[in-house]
């Protein structure tokens, strides 16, 4: 039986998950994923493609979201009152502009520490409003390009086949980053093919191919990038010919809300193409 073996959220956009064991999936996501940014002081969103050492950083929030608490090996941890009345600055996330409510200068002194680059901390404000693309469209917090990320046990298991058959290292799942990680289909990239999916009380809409880039280079234990895998493995088999870049897992936009726990059945109600 297809079944949730992972969920994982990931309060502050580009550090480590938290992994949980139920959460609630709103329509932007599951509850406090992306709700945190870090930025430059220009607000300008800082990514492991330019920070790894943000994969250091592991963030936890309190259920009601009103705490967050920062831990980060060499250095002091640091517990933030989250405050949703604090000023509003400009940030910019892939060439957008939005809105982040600055958390202050302690904690921009504290990622500035760490990253080893002058930083902020921005929350999403309540009246945040973004829209997300595909073929079910969404909405999101700071998430890249949509509210949930699905990747399948059977496709990890694929490509680390093909990685070890060139003498490659395995890797891990949370070098991809996912939010829900299914188990027990047989075949790999069903993800691709899913349109509706019903998973506890929840159902998802198919948005779109989840586009793979250089963070999947780091490694999310020690926040160093090396190596040119998987993204060299990936363009073996995982192009589009109508697409640049290189694809692995699904992005799905949240058609009801409600509670997903582990263990939870996926039930695929309808298929489609790959878009592959």
């Amino acid at each position: 039986m297809p079944q949730v073996s992972e969920l994982v959220r990931y309060p502050v956009k580009g550090c480590a998950g938290d992994p949980v064991s139920d959460v609630e999936l709103t329509a932007s996501g599951l509850r406090h994923d992306r709700r945190f940014m870090v930025t430059d002081e220009d607000g300008l969103f800082r990514t492991q493609r330019g920070s790894p050492s943000l994969a250091r950083v592991h963030p936890e929030v309190s259920s009601g979201g009103e705490r967050l608490t920062l831990r980060a090996e060499g250095v002091e941890p640091l517990h933030l009152s989250v405050d949703t009345g604090l000023p509003r600055r400009d940030v910019t996330l892939h060439g957008v502009n939005y809105r982040g409510i600055d958390q202050g200068d302690a904690v921009a002194e504290w990622f500035s520490e760490v990253i080893g680059a002058r930083s902020r901390l921005v929350c999403v404000p309540p009246e945040h409003e973004r829209t997300t693309d595909g073929l079910t469209p969404g909405s999101a917090a700071y998430a890249d390009s949509g509210p949930l990320l699905v990747v399948s046990e059977s496709t990890l298991d694929s490509l680390n086949a093909r990685l070890a058959a060139r003498g490659e290292a395995e890797l891990p799942m949370d070098r991809f980053r996912p939010n829900v990680v299914v188990s027990g289909w047989d075949e790999p990239h069903l993800e691709d093919l899913a349109r509706r999916v019903t998973i506890g009380e929840a159902e998802l809409g198919y948005a779109k191919l989840a586009k793979r880039c250089g963070v999947t280079r780091v490694d999310q234990e020690t926040g160093i990038k090396a190596g040119p895998e998987p993204i060299r493995t990936l363009a073996d088999y995982r192009t589009s010919p109508t697409r640049t870049g290189v694809f692995l897992g699904s992005k799905f936009a949240v058609l009801r809300a409600g509670k997903l726990s582990l263990g939870d059945e996926v039930v695929v109600g309808s298929w489609g193409e790959s878009e592959l």
